[in-house]
């Protein structure tokens, strides 16, 4: 089951998040580069993605690559018509089959992140390309002050950037997991503590996703926030329920996705 939600935030005026929850692919983008660009960009690569991976059969690690080049293509074409230029990241899981077992491939271009649930203990699985990032690498910055960091939305990599380079790499899927895949709209406003207990405590995937919107919300809403839960049910396959497709975001609500 998936259940997801975007809202613009209490600063911002536009929400240039976007989200796909279409089997096999499930992802958010967030866009950067102002009011028209960030927008058009992040609907530039959930179209991609869709394009490539949506209502295939045959979905493949190959098939990944095309959806990444053909957003990078879309979002460079994208910036030709902008003074400042624009990106996106891109964070998700795609589902797929290797070695006749159920995976995900977990796909990562930016600070968007994946977190896995699996009891009651939460990971966070995808490493944020960032400039906060780099500094707790070199130990220039500790983890506990990325939130309060002066250049904490400074990214690395995006679709559009210089480098665009995705990190990738396959899980197996396990009954019973929970996947959150959300903007840093979320992970900005809260610790891994409190999104662990909201994924903890919340019953079915659209009261977590409503929980965390909420929570990221009281805590500030800087940014637009975009999450979205997927929880593995018995057999080790993922599946959707109520609504399975992208959005056109608004800047004025809470969006189911």
């Amino acid at each position: 089951m998936v259940s997801g939600l975007t809202d613009v935030g209490l600063k911002r005026t536009a929400n240039e998040d976007a989200a796909l929850a279409e089997r096999p692919v499930y992802l958010v983008a967030d866009g950067m580069g102002g009011y028209e660009a960030g927008d058009r960009a992040s609907a530039a690569v959930v179209a991609a993605f869709r394009i490539e991976l949506c209502g295939r059969g045959d979905v493949d690690p190959a098939g990944v690559r095309r959806a990444l080049t053909r957003a990078e293509n879309d979002v460079a074409e994208i910036a030709t018509t902008t003074s400042r230029g624009t990106g996106s990241t891109v964070t998700g899981v795609v589902l797929l089959e290797h070695e006749g077992e159920p995976h995900w491939l977990i796909v990562n271009v930016g600070d968007s992140r994946v977190y896995r649930l699996f009891g009651s203990e939460l990971e966070q699985l995808t490493v944020d390309h960032s400039l906060a990032q780099a500094l707790v690498d070199s130990g220039s910055l500790t983890a506990d002050g990325r939130r309060d960091f002066a250049h904490r939305n400074v990214i690395t990599r995006a679709i559009g950037a210089p480098d665009s380079r995705a990190d990738t790499w396959l899980m197996p899927v396990t009954t019973g997991e929970r996947l959150l895949i959300c903007s840093d709209g979320l992970h900005g406003e809260l610790e891994d503590e409190q999104i662990r207990a909201m994924l903890t405590m919340a019953g079915r995937p659209e009261s977590a996703a409503a929980a965390l919107v909420d929570a990221a919300k009281r805590a500030g809403g800087r940014d637009n926030i975009t999450v979205l839960v997927v929880d593995v049910r018995a057999g080790g396959a993922a599946s959707t329920a109520d609504r399975t497709d992208s959005i056109e975001l608004s800047a004025s609500a809470t969006i189911p996705i």
